[in-house]
């Protein structure tokens, strides 16, 4: 372990001012060092106010015992968030989007819409990607090793997933250019605070992207693929029996796959990547046992989770933790926080890439559980294993740049030097 490690290992706060942080803890007005290190932050709530009663009226979560029933009752804890979007977006093309995907959708919109996208996504159908998957990584890495290093996130890890949903919903390749900008603009939008630039940002992405994949998903109507692979074909044909979906629903549901696909896994590469630059110890070990790369991926998946935020509202009056919730109560589930639970995983600051078990909550759970985890899961296997393979001595040159939002944890920049 490196002396930065040991130093993040031993910042914790002292009783009274953890204390006093979680007596504090705003998502809205977060301190200037929570960006670099939120850990802390959760442990003093952890300990002190595991059921914090926010300003605004919400409530955050950050006890792994707590939200995992909160992800297993979806009758009583809602993802629908109408409600909740309604005032912070206005009329607008944000409202339409974040309330019709997926994601914060309940059934019936969102068992339809989950059953078409798992289709594509089998395991066979996603073993059939792992040979173009290792044939593209090869050729970023190969990119990377002509000008001996780059920036780990324009580079490479956000090259990756892009590839690969592009493929899935059939983007040509010459057409791919504006959709990480796009993502990370409508992503950005649903920060706790939505600042008049992040507004600003992610309506014109909305109205951008809704209007491109109109005439993507028109071509494919006129043209459709084979929908045991193709999951556009699959979303417009719809499935058997039930009710297809609107025209509006289909495009929004292209724009979530587009941008749940893309910044999550782009995360988990570059935070992985960054966390083994300040953990030798694991990346000598993972270098010399790549067998361990799957148990790797999920200990990089827990220990600085992608999407570090959920939501939730209550359907009816709820008891969580001892604390009575009244109905429509707004609900922030801390998968970061809940991850880090000493509860559940030992000695739970520290980064080993051999832990089992691993319950991690980074995919969520129960029915809202990420319908493209497997998908991911190789994504990571691969992109992280064959760098390693690659460029073992790899160093960050620079500094690294934290994306800056509480809701998606990972970099917009990380700059290495390579040594194979």
């Amino acid at each position: 372990m490196t002396a930065a490690a040991a130093g993040a290992l031993a910042r914790r706060f002292d009783e009274a001012a953890a204390r006093d942080a979680a007596a504090r803890f705003d998502l809205a007005a977060l301190p200037p060092d929570f960006d670099g290190d939120p850990y802390p932050y959760y442990r003093a709530l952890r300990e002190h106010a595991p059921v914090k009663a926010m300003p605004d009226g919400s409530w955050f979560l950050t006890r792994y015992d707590d939200i995992v029933p909160v992800y297993r009752d979806p009758d009583r804890y809602s993802s629908d968030k109408k409600r909740e979007f309604g005032p912070k977006y206005g009329p607008s093309p944000l409202l339409e989007h974040h309330t019709t995907s997926l994601v914060f959708n309940d059934p019936p919109l969102h068992t339809r819409v989950r059953r078409a996208i798992v289709g594509a996504l089998s395991q066979r159908h996603i073993a059939a990607m792992e040979a173009g998957l290792v044939a593209l990584v090869d050729r970023l890495l190969d990119a990377l090793a002509a000008q001996g290093g780059g920036d780990l996130v324009d580079d490479y890890a956000g090259a990756i997933p892009v590839e690969i949903i592009g493929n899935l919903l059939g983007v040509p390749h010459d057409e791919r250019g504006p959709l990480r900008g796009w993502s990370l603009a409508i992503l950005g939008a649903l920060e706790p605070v939505l600042t008049p630039e992040r507004a600003t940002a992610g309506n014109r992405a909305v109205t951008e992207m809704k209007a491109y994949l109109a005439t993507l998903v028109a071509d494919r109507r006129r043209h459709p693929r084979d929908a045991a692979t193709d999951v556009l074909t699959r979303l417009i044909a719809g499935d058997h029996g039930a009710e297809p979906l609107t025209e509006a629903e289909l495009l929004h549901q292209c724009i979530f796959l587009l941008n749940a696909g893309h910044e999550t896994t782009t995360n988990l590469i570059g935070n992985a990547l960054e966390a083994l630059c300040r953990w030798p110890g694991e990346r000598a070990r993972l270098v010399a046992e790549p067998a361990l790369a799957a148990t790797a991926v999920e200990e990089f998946l827990r220990f600085e989770s992608s999407n570090q935020l959920g939501n939730r509202i209550t359907t009816a009056p709820a008891t969580i933790g001892g604390v009575s919730l009244p109905a429509n109560a707004r609900i922030t589930l801390c998968i970061g926080a809940a991850n880090r639970d000493p509860s559940q995983f030992a000695d739970p600051d520290r980064l080993d890439v051999a832990r089992e078990p691993n319950r991690h909550v980074a995919f969520g759970s129960g029915i809202h559980t990420c319908a493209g985890l497997n998908l991911a899961r190789l994504e990571g296997r691969v992109a992280i294993g064959r760098f390693l393979a690659r460029f073992p001595g790899y160093a960050i040159d620079g500094t690294p740049v934290r994306g800056g939002r509480a809701r998606f944890r990972g970099f917009l920049h990380l700059p290495v030097r390579l040594a194979p």
